[in-house]
């Protein structure tokens, strides 16, 4: 089976082409500045070179056949006719209550998608936008949902209500959601199968370290807690966003520099983080490079940074009453053995103990970087997001087809 996998952004679309005979990739590639005359399509057919191709690109629905085009292209394409894309996979941010696993695109899926759009106004709707351009390219290809919070549904009450009046939650579903689910997901399974223990054995703390950044803690393969909150901006110091600060500071700027919620909001967000304290960049390779060249307000970003991330660590070990691996993932995680090493220089105390050369090495496959006798161990693993979301999609379709279905949308979250 050919399992499109497709990640819709408000301008922009993201896309991969697996075979799942083998779960390889056939082709990917991505649509930037849609809406604009100057759209740019870039595309990269198996190992072929890239190819770029400039045009006016309006909407998701053209872009989606621009990119449907690309893949049957005489030259540059992978495919004989679009027919033979047999499913389509999208990643959706927000799932709310209402998702704890993947799901086939039916009518009433949709309407629950827009019904949380106030949970996730910048994303979901763009999302969504990319479903129905699929629908009207691809009409009768089924097509499968993957939720960045679903993963994070198995969390207690203990962890994911706020002690803040109940009927806020009954009424509006104030919660800790979390996001990065899919990828923690993926990367726990991939970290358990590494060990060569199952993951329903094992104690994880798996740090997403990208521009946004998240830690969460894995009980026994299941999400028991993570850093990110109602929304992304809770938690840990990220590239742009604050993460966790005394909610008393938003009206307390509001007051003294006469601001609005949105610039608060777009403050917080935008222009806090790395960003705002190294006065340099949210670029964690800028900002390491200026703390080498002797910036002290880059060292401070980075020493700040750093530190959130060991606190979340030390906490989550001890939520879980005990620890056996913390892995790293995504564009920071996995190329900063800066950070890593800064990182586990505080958790000895936990029975990690750094080896420098595993950790200084750079590979794109899971890779150990403690000492053998470490109790704990500290390992990398990269993340890919795109090939849980195929793995979903195939089950899901595979399911529906055939007699003991339990029904449309399927059910279960596995990979």
């Amino acid at each position: 089976m050919n399992v499109l996998v497709i990640n819709s952004g408000s301008s922009s679309l993201k896309y991969q082409l697996y075979d799942m005979r083998d779960e390889s990739i056939l082709a990917k590639g991505r649509v930037e500045r849609i809406g604009m005359d100057s759209s740019i399509l870039s595309h990269e057919p198996g190992n072929r070179p890239e190819v770029r191709e400039v045009s006016e690109i309006l909407d998701h629905t053209t872009a989606v056949r621009k990119v449907l085009d690309m893949l049957t292209h005489r030259e540059f394409g992978v495919l004989r006719t679009i027919h033979d894309i047999e499913a389509v996979g999208h990643r959706v941010v927000h799932g709310g209550e209402s998702f704890g696993e993947s799901v086939l695109v039916t009518p009433e899926v949709k309407l629950e998608i827009r019904r949380l759009f106030d949970l996730a106004p910048l994303h979901n709707p763009a999302h969504m936008t990319g479903i129905s351009a699929v629908e009207s390219n691809l009409p009768d290809v089924p097509q499968a949902v993957v939720f960045d919070t679903a993963f994070h549904q198995t969390m207690p009450p203990s962890s994911y209500l706020y002690a803040i009046p109940t009927v806020l939650y009954r009424k509006h579903k104030i919660r800790r959601y979390g996001f990065h689910g899919t990828s923690v997901d993926y990367v726990s399974r991939s970290a358990a199968e590494f060990l060569g223990r199952p993951v329903s054995g094992l104690k994880l703390v798996v740090c997403h370290i990208g521009n946004g950044a998240s830690c969460t803690a894995v009980l026994h393969g299941k999400s028991y807690d993570t850093s990110m909150g109602m929304t992304p901006l809770e938690g840990l110091m990220m590239g742009t966003r604050s993460g966790d600060l005394d909610p008393a500071i938003v009206p307390y700027t509001i007051n003294k520099e006469e601001l609005t919620l949105n610039e608060v909001n777009s403050m917080l967000n935008k222009h806090s983080g790395l960003l705002a304290v190294s006065g340099i960049s949210s670029d964690m390779r800028e900002v390491v490079q200026a703390m080498e060249s002797g910036n002290e307000s880059a060292r401070l970003a980075f020493e700040m940074y750093a530190y959130r991330i060991r606190k979340y660590i030390g906490a989550y070990a001890a939520a879980m009453n005990g620890l056996d691996a913390v892995v790293f993932t995504a564009g920071v995680g996995e190329n900063s053995d800066v950070l890593r090493k800064r990182v586990c220089e505080g958790l000895t105390f936990l029975g990690i103990e750094l080896d420098e050369a595993r950790n200084a090495v750079r590979s794109g496959e899971p890779r150990l970087i403690t000492a053998d006798g470490s109790r704990v161990a500290a390992l990398v693993v990269p993340t890919n997001e795109e090939l849980l979301i195929a793995r979903d999609t195939y089950r899901l379709v595979a399911q529906s087809r055939t007699p003991e279905s339990s029904g449309p949308s399927g059910t279960g979250k596995g990979t």
